[in-house]
């Protein structure tokens, strides 16, 4: 089949870091476009609202914009913002809503094939990020309407039974907002305490509450089973069954690896399964290949975030410009 549309490169993931390696490319004379299968910056999109970022704004500033904000930590909806004008102030070609399903050709010449044609290029960036793929209980009834692994907002939950599991920043957060919304909450924690990365500021926040009775939790508790209307547990007391009309299992993400395979990158036998690339360079196993952002730690989701991951765009950029030669630049 002929290739819809050519260009240099295309980048696949229109989060943050994906944007950066774009505006790099196009800033050094190349053609590129996004190809996503959501929204714009799909996975802040899907943060709970109003939620505040851990760095402060020049850390998530890409391409030398300005990242104006009120606060002195932004939120949600000012990122949103944001990077929305990066990419419209540098005109770059978006594809969005459309999912990348493979990658044919060579080097040189690929072709990513996608649910609404194929696209030509000569390079690929992969920068698909981890949030779309929640890291499942694996239990009986987890596929029940009221169980989800995305938090957004507590106003919803006020009077009911909302179980959180999980031990982490973003439980942390959910539990300290849902109680505070009027929600009767209980936290379910795997390991025997609230975990130590919690930040500073959430941990003894979140201590507190439990301490003085305003959130149940419950340590060293396996899930058995979702049922409707409760959530079996297996703890050091025994067997429990704890009410829950909602319950939101945040317990973490990881990286596409289905997408991954399609697109013909390897993954190391570590414990991280981490996609093959090349750390200096960032090229992966399939010459011209190339990955970004948090993906290139694998299951190690707390190895890359933006405030890193966006570096990776300027070194990736000066290695696809090096082949090409000054004549790419004279279009």
């Amino acid at each position: 089949m002929t290739p819809d549309v050519s260009f240099d490169a295309v980048v696949i993931g229109a989060g943050p870091v994906g944007l950066a390696c774009a505006l790099e490319i196009q800033r050094r004379g190349l053609t590129v476009c996004v190809v996503d299968k959501g929204a714009l910056v799909n996975s802040l999109v899907g943060y709970p609202t109003n939620m505040e970022f851990f760095s402060t704004p020049e850390l998530l500033e890409i391409g030398g914009y300005p990242f104006p904000t009120a606060h002195y930590k932004p939120l949600r909806e000012d990122a949103l913002d944001y990077y929305r004008r990066v990419a419209a102030g540098e005109n770059l070609t978006l594809r969005l809503y459309e999912q990348v399903l493979a990658l044919e050709g060579t080097p040189g010449a690929y072709e990513v094939v996608t649910t609404k044609g194929r696209l030509a290029a000569r390079f690929i960036v992969v920068a698909t990020g981890f949030f779309d793929v929640p890291n499942r209980l694996g239990v009986p009834g987890e596929e029940l309407p009221h169980l989800s692994y995305y938090y957004k907002e507590p106003y919803a939950h006020v009077g009911q039974e909302v179980v959180v599991i999980g031990a982490k920043n973003s439980a942390a957060k959910a539990a300290l907002q849902l109680a505070r919304a009027g929600a009767r909450v209980t936290l379910l924690v795997r390991g025997a305490a609230i975990s130590e990365s919690v930040k500073y500021w959430i941990r003894p926040d979140l201590l507190n509450r439990i301490a003085e009775g305003r959130i149940r939790a419950l340590f060293s508790t396996t899930i058995e089973s979702i049922d409707a209307d409760a959530v079996q547990v297996l703890t050091p007391d025994g067997p429990q069954a704890v009410p829950a009309h909602f319950v939101y299992a945040l317990t973490g993400y990881q990286p596409d690896y289905r997408l991954l395979t399609a697109l013909g990158i390897d993954c190391r036998t570590d414990a991280a399964r981490t996609p093959w690339h090349n750390e200096e360079t960032f090229e992966t196993n399939r010459p011209g290949v190339y990955m970004a952002g948090t993906v290139c730690g694998g299951l190690n989701t707390s190895r890359w975030f933006i405030e890193n991951g966006r570096h990776h765009a300027a070194v990736i950029a000066a290695q696809l410009f090096a082949p090409l030669g000054e004549a790419a630049c004279v279009r």
